[in-house]
């Protein structure tokens, strides 16, 4: 930063100085959904576009904070909005004035520390009071243009990568659908109940063990995989059975089913305790591999069979007999390995945080966050305002 200022002088000065800002709030305009006009024009609440609607409320380049509802306070919502769109007002719309890069505006509004100007409990606002005093720094145009330079070269290479990501989710679920499809006559199809074997809860009595205990909020249904857990004994565990769990067994949650919490247990939950709130579904090794079953539960064939055997209205669920009584093809145990083969190899490009796109993409943005935490870092002097 020192050799990129070279001596040149930082004004600190603040959001509601109208030399360097303009705060275009006037033009905004709430619509319920059911009288929003459907259309092509981005429709901007507190965190994202939550609808396309016709007409617009603001025409050009400008930079979206939330007023209240931001997904986080640590995080805060900020928004980069070009063109026409309309925006609500849960969002201040502001944008740069010729001393003012508005791209500098936006980069250096993502490391702000909003809190100590947010007011209100629960739903925390932002008032355009407290928004007029955010202090920013002021660097020559020509160094702020040379920060977004380097800036935007990471968040387009973020982009691209979860554009790529996209690309191959779509690609993944294409063949994931095709290569699990079987025509009428070709292989035979059974029930899951027919090609899995039964499980046991766990017996506490006289039982010293600590178990790691899988609940229904331990699974991630971004990649299948335990993300956290208890740990549960014969003192501290829940009162209802907890299923005894194995590797290679395949556990769903019936509870809320469309969320899709789904995973394949590996040696390090083995012989661990999950939730009755799973069904386990154990795969029986001379019919059927367990990826050959977990493959299945995350096909579009299982999600519309959830959907149309789940009961319940706020906590909408299915029963392990309807779970097991989905069928699926069971070819060969060399084809379905085949299969499975391919089928892993997109697994981990789409899904793993240790390898695939997921990792590159995290690794992106930390990156961009690092350089952005150290361009934007600027001798603090008094505000002016």
């Amino acid at each position: 930063m020192e050799r990129l200022l070279e001596g040149a002088a930082v004004e600190w000065s603040s959001l509601g100085n109208e030399d360097f800002i303009e705060i275009a709030n006037s033009g905004r305009r709430p619509v319920k959904a059911s009288s929003r006009t459907p259309g092509k024009i981005p429709y901007y609440g507190a965190n994202n576009v939550q609808d396309y609607v016709d007409g617009h409320t603001h025409d050009g380049v400008f930079v979206l904070i939330a007023e209240d509802g931001s997904a986080s306070l640590e995080n805060y919502s900020i928004q980069w909005a070009t063109g026409k769109f309309w925006a609500n007002n849960h969002v201040h719309v502001l944008r740069g004035t010729k001393a003012l890069n508005n791209r500098f505006l936006f980069h250096y509004l993502r490391i702000v520390n909003f809190i100590p100007f947010l007011s209100g409990g629960g739903r925390a606002k932002l008032t355009k009071a407290k928004l007029v005093e955010i202090p920013i720094p002021i660097p020559p145009l020509e160094i702020q243009s040379e920060i977004v330079r380097i800036l935007d070269t990471f968040t387009k290479l973020t982009a691209e990568l979860t554009a790529e990501l996209t690309a191959r989710k779509k690609q993944y679920t294409y063949y994931r659908n095709q290569l699990l499809t079987f025509e009428d006559g070709q292989v035979e199809w059974k029930a899951l109940g027919k090609i899995t074997l039964s499980t046991s809860n766990i017996r506490w009595q006289n039982n010293e063990k600590t178990y790691r205990y899988i609940d229904l909020t331990s699974v991630s249904r971004d990649n299948n995989s335990v993300i956290e857990t208890s740990e549960i004994n014969a003192e501290n565990a829940p009162s209802r059975a907890q299923k005894i769990v194995l590797k290679g067994d395949v556990i769903f949650a019936t509870t809320r089913p469309t969320q899709q919490r789904l995973c394949l247990i590996d040696d390090e939950y083995s012989d661990e305790i999950a939730s009755t709130g799973y069904c386990v579904l154990r795969a029986k090794p001379d019919e059927v591999l367990p990826k050959w079953i977990f493959f299945h539960l995350t096909s579009t064939d299982f999600k519309n069979y959830v959907e149309e055997n789940q009961s319940g209205a706020a906590y909408p669920a299915i029963s392990d007999a309807k779970v097991k009584d989905f069928k699926i093809p069971i070819p060969s145990l060399p084809e379905q390995a085949r299969i499975v083969s391919i089928l892993d190899k997109f697994d981990t490009l789409t899904s793993s945080l240790t390898e695939g796109l997921p990792r590159e993409i995290e690794l992106r943005q930390k990156q961009y966050e690092y350089y952005r935490e150290m361009l934007l870092s600027f001798p603090k002097e008094e505000v002016k305002a």
